[in-house]
């Protein structure tokens, strides 16, 4: 074990050599977390990432298209990527807290956009609970909804991730790098570069991810509780492909059970588009769940819509 935790750590030395964070590292208070933001203007659009160890790299294929026209800002969750771990147990308020801490300390000042893929959703829902003063608008990339377990689980149960679970206390002892590919597959048009670089971090990652993971149903009734954004701009991106032979293996369903989730998936993403006065709902029949990296265009487009309503001063804050 002694030879095994010595490999780690030299090749966590040479990730931070071959991959050094992009931005800066942020102070806040005992611990760092790793931010980039890149372009001028505002909104400033703050990115938020899903379930998984991808942290800022999760918009890469989007951050400078949208710095293009305005202030972007991507960064990674505690323990996810370059960030530092946090000694406090994983909450969607901790996360609130931590991002509202960062930007304060990095001097990055509203308002804000946020934009949430996938659980990131739940995760700026609950930022604009606790910080709402601050954020101008959203766009949520097919977000999860916070009712999603409830109203999927007569069709479907969410698969233990067990080989995870039995592999995160390992990774101090350098078993996990062999298994990082599998564990990090390449997604199709993603940069190989930053898949690369997701791999490397991967046994850091793993344990961070993990106790999201843990937290995924605490998460959902936190920003559960908010669900009124006033007249903010919201766009609501809703991937609406059918799901691959391969898709319905992993999920464990029939096409006629893919069909049914696919149902309440739609009318999940409808009703959060109802969460605001000024909201616009796409449905995109030719994309799967991860649209920032399928049709970066897209999440580029909802968000400059979001970034120029702001501007215009439609929503007074005395509605939020």
């Amino acid at each position: 074990m002694g030879l095994g935790a010595a490999y780690e750590l030299a090749a966590q030395k040479r990730a931070i050599a071959n991959f050094p964070p992009p931005g800066k590292m942020v102070d806040i208070g005992g611990r760092r977390m790793q931010l980039e933001c890149i372009g001028t203007g505002s909104p400033t659009v703050v990115f938020e990432a899903g379930l998984s160890m991808d942290g800022a790299l999760t918009w890469a294929l989007v951050h400078e298209s949208v710095a293009g026209f305005t202030r972007a800002c991507t960064y990674s969750r505690a323990g996810l990527m370059w960030s530092d771990r946090s000694s406090r147990r994983h909450s969607a308020m901790h996360a609130a807290e931590d991002l509202n801490a960062m930007l304060s300390n990095a001097g990055e000042k509203g308002p804000f956009v946020m934009v949430g893929h996938s659980l990131g959703g739940p995760y700026g829902m609950t930022y604009t609970k606790y910080f709402g003063e601050q954020v101008a608008g959203l766009v949520l990339v097919d977000a999860t909804h916070p009712d999603q377990v409830r109203r999927m689980k007569p069709v479907m149960t969410e698969p233990e991730p067990k080989l995870l679970q039995l592999a995160a206390p390992l990774a101090w002892t350098g078993l996990l790098r062999p298994l990082s590919p599998s564990l990090v597959p390449h997604v199709p048009g993603r940069h190989l570069r930053d898949t690369e670089a997701i791999r490397a971090y991967a046994p850091h990652s793993l344990s961070a991810l993990m106790a999201e993971n843990d937290e995924f149903d605490a998460t959902l009734a936190e920003a559960g509780t908010f669900r009124q954004l006033g007249c903010r701009p919201l766009q609501v991106l809703t991937a609406m492909k059918p799901y691959s032979a391969d898709e319905l293996a992993v999920m464990k369903i029939t096409p006629q059970q893919g069909e049914q989730v696919q149902a309440i998936w739609r009318a999940l993403q409808e009703e959060m588009a109802s969460w605001s006065s000024w909201s616009k709902h796409q449905l995109l029949d030719r994309v799967g769940h991860d649209i920032q990296v399928s049709d970066p265009q897209v999440v580029v487009e909802a968000v400059r819509s979001v970034v120029e309503a702001a501007r215009s001063n439609r929503c007074d804050p005395f509605f939020w």
